[in-house]
Formats: C-alpha cells, structure tokens, sequence
C-alpha cells in the first residue's frame, strides 16, 4: 500500500510538518490495525515540536473541526467528515526529548509501531517504511498484549481497563506480567473519569466474548473498582432453583448469552433490532450485556428467609434504583438509562408468564404495553438468566417450556411491528365529550382499557368503544 496515494490527508499533514521543521510519526492503533488487516479512519501522530500549530493548520487546509485535548500536553485532534465516515487526527509533542522516550511511555508493545512521514514517498510500500523499536512485531505475531514497562498505569490508569478493550476487540491475551501489574495497580482506575471509563466499558460489551472478559477482570478486582455496587451480590446465597450464588449466578448468565450470539445474528429481524446504536457507538446488545450484569442487583437488599426458604421480594425494583445511580454515574444517556431501568424492572415478567404454562391474550399484551422497545432484550436475557438457574427445584421441562415461550414472544413482537400503525376507535376528547366530563385521571384510565380491550379484539368499532368507555367510567365512578 501507499499511504500518501491511499490518504491525500497523510501527504498534506507531511508538507505542514516540513514547512514547520518538525519530525511527525504516525504511531501507534492505526499501524496495529494496518498489519493486522482492519481499516480504521483514526490517525495519531506524535510530533517533535509545534504540535498544536501543526494541528490548526492541517485543520485549515482541510476544513476540519479542531479540538484541543491537552493544552500542558500540547494535544488536539482534527475531525473531518469524508463520504459519511468521521476521521479524526490526533497531535501530540513527544512526551520525551526523542522518539524513542515517547514510545517508552505508551501503553503497549503492539501499540508502539511507527512511521517517519518524511520517510514516505509515493510508490513506496507502507509496510516497508514502519518502525519496530519494542518488539511489537513479535507480540502481534503472538497475539499478546505486553505492557512497554511497569509505570505505564500509574501514567494513565485507563490503560488497564483498555488492556481488556483491546483483548475483546482482539482476540488477543493480557501477558502474565501485565496481569499482576494491573491485579496491582487496580486501585488507580478511581482516579480515571467516568466518561473515559464507559467508552472502554462498552467496548468490552460490544465484543462476543464480554462474559469471558468480564471475569477475567472480576478475578484481577478490576471489575468492582468500576462498578462497585456489584459487590453486594458477591457470596449472596439463593434458594432451591440456584445451583451458584447471586454473583456466580450473574457471570454464567453472561456466559450463556453470549452462546446467543449466533442465534441473533442468524435472524434478520433479531440482528438489526439488537445492533441498533442507542446513543455514540453503544448498541442494545451491549446494553443488554449491562442489563445481565445488573440485572440481581437489588437481591442482597431485599434478601430474607423465612421458614429454611430463602426469597427476594421486590428485588427487580429496588435493582432498578441502583441501576438508575450506576447509569448516572457512568453518565449515560437518558435513552440508554431508561432501557436499562425497564430491563431490569420487568426481567422477572417472562418467568411469571412461562408459570402460566399457556399465557392469555391479555397477559401477553400487558407484558408487551410494559415493556415497550425493550420487550425484546428483557426475554433475551430471561433465556440466558434461565439457562443459568440450575438448581434441584429447576426442572428440564420447566426450563425448556421457558425458553420455547420466549422465543415465540420474540417472533410475535416483530409480526405486530409489521403490523399497521395502531389507531384507537376513540381519542379522549370524543371520551370526555360522550361521558360529558372534564379532563382528568380517570379519561387516561378509561383510555388504557379501551386501547387494551381493542387490541384483544373484544372491541372493534367506535360505537362499541363509545359503550365500553361508559362502563368503565361507571365502574370507577362507584369505587371511587
């Protein structure tokens, strides 16, 4: 390949770095990726001198946006849409006298791969011109993530949360070393932001392998110095239908839905409504992961027993206000908070409805008026919560009915979403015009059960809507 012919950008931030006297290498991800086969649309640059003046000026000639990141560091980035792809440049002055001190300070061997852009030149192969001054070729070869030495988390503590983003997006594994020096060091991601900390978080959740992840950071104590109200379910005891603790309980749940993995991609429909981006770059099917991973939250707090029978009461609700002080914490969107929340809430519903053995029309439309959007990831994760409740009171049978009712809620979901779009026999200004009331509480209700009556066929003209709301505003009337 060759960079300069492949990204016009590349020869222009060349031309700048020569007018301003400066050494500019392209370091780093972009390289990795290069050699390993994956495009990527980020460049990162580290920059003898006048990083700054470099970046406003490549910024000017190609009309981008220009962001300072680090003033003391001398760090900005330049971001420009091409053909509906966001590339974004990073500047940054050597963190050293030399190069070679720079690359000393990054995180990872496979991360220390450079080019001296004054050493491109058109018709020359890229490959032949990339730098290896940390043995990265050998530990990319080997699929190994090295740490470049001992200090590199107490530089940048997110590095240790981003060793394991990089080995769920890589496939590759964390050296023994760098293990023990983030088993050590944990305690310094307190210092990271929490913004910093979702970006990695939920790269880890993108990936297939979140559950195998996600333990190898619980065995570090990685895990909980992120989130750190999961400790309450660690070593909380359950009753006869657990065969493993609430925490155990939660992994294995995590381990089973990423078996599902392949089942979601395999169906169309299924595929684009978990793909789907819900804010940034997190799609459902990550938050789904943080759903599983919250979803017992609230069981040590409501934990009792009663007679040798150990229960949780109320535990989907209290789960619920811990996950809306973990979403805020971690500052998520208001979408991705209120998924989360509903997922949570309504994660027992599934399991109330496969007890019904064959659930009524009714009880299937109050699960679908609840749950809304997140009908879909709420039975996803019942199958997966499910397949991990294996306990002496859990019967094969029971389960396999459980998942057989799931799957057949999934496909009704997406057979109503083809559906025309739902339009009610009466509205409540027809409602408080016929009953000659005024607006209030009771015109919602009547509203709910008329909507509700209709979808279940019981009512199918205004008339009868009409009639039915005189009823209901009958009965409510004499409760009140």
């Amino acid at each position: 390949m060759d960079l300069l012919k492949e990204n016009l950008y590349i020869k222009i931030i060349k031309e700048i770095a020569q007018k301003n006297k400066s050494k500019v290498y392209l370091v780093g991800g972009y390289i990795r990726d290069y050699l390993l086969g994956i495009k990527k649309e980020d460049f990162d640059f580290a920059v003898s001198k006048h990083a700054l003046k470099i970046a406003r000026q490549f910024s000017a000639e190609i009309k981008g946006a220009f962001i300072l990141l680090d003033q003391e560091r001398n760090c900005a980035r330049v971001a420009k849409k091409i053909q509906d792809k966001l590339f974004t440049f990073d500047f940054a002055d050597f963190r050293a006298s030399t190069l070679q001190g720079d690359l000393a300070h990054r995180d990872f061997t496979i991360n220390t791969f450079c080019v001296d852009l004054s050493s491109l030149a058109e018709s020359r192969d890229f490959k032949e011109t990339i730098e290896d001054h940390k043995k990265g070729f050998k530990d990319l070869s080997n699929k190994i993530i090295r740490m470049t030495n001992a200090r590199v988390f107490k530089e940048d503590p997110l590095r240790m949360l981003r060793a394991f983003s990089l080995r769920a997006g890589l496939g590759f594994k964390i050296d023994g070393k760098t293990l023990s020096q983030i088993k050590k060091d944990k305690d310094l991601i307190l210092k990271v932001s929490e913004e910093r900390i979702r970006e990695e978080f939920f790269k880890v959740l993108k990936s297939d392998n979140t559950a195998k992840i996600l333990i190898e950071m619980d065995s570090l104590g990685l895990l909980d110095k992120i989130i750190p109200q999961i400790k309450v379910m660690f070593a909380c005891k359950q009753g006869g239908y657990h065969h493993l603790d609430v925490w155990k309980h939660t992994k294995e749940s995590l381990v089973h839905f990423d078996k599902l993995q392949d089942f979601i991609r395999s169906n169309k429909e299924l595929n684009d409504y978990c793909y789907e981006v819900i804010a940034g770059e997190h799609n459902r099917l990550s938050l789904i992961k943080f759903a599983i991973l919250l979803h017992d939250i609230g069981k040590p707090d409501t934990f009792k027993k009663e007679n040798g029978k150990i229960s949780f009461h109320g535990h989907e609700r209290v789960g619920k206000k811990i996950v809306n002080s973990i979403a805020w914490q971690m500052k998520l969107s208001t979408e991705e908070r209120h998924a989360l929340e509903d997922i949570v809430l309504w994660h027992l519903r599934p399991g109330f409805l496969s007890d019904l053995k064959k659930p009524t029309p009714k009880a299937i439309y109050r699960f679908f008026r609840d749950t809304k959007k997140e009908a879909v990831s709420i039975l996803l994760l019942s199958i997966a919560d499910q397949r991990a409740t294996r306990g002496p009171m859990s019967l094969k049978k029971d389960i396999k009915h459980h998942e057989k009712m799931c799957l057949s809620l999934i496909n009704k979901y997406f057979e109503v979403k083809k559906d025309k779009p739902f339009e009610r026999l009466a509205d409540g200004n027809e409602i408080m015009r016929y009953l000659k009331i005024k607006p209030s509480i009771m015109v919602g209700k009547i509203l709910g059960e008329l909507v509700e009556s209709q979808n279940l066929g019981k009512i199918k003209t205004k008339k009868e809507a009409l009639l039915l709301a005189e009823k209901i505003y009958s009965k409510l009337s004499k409760a009140r």
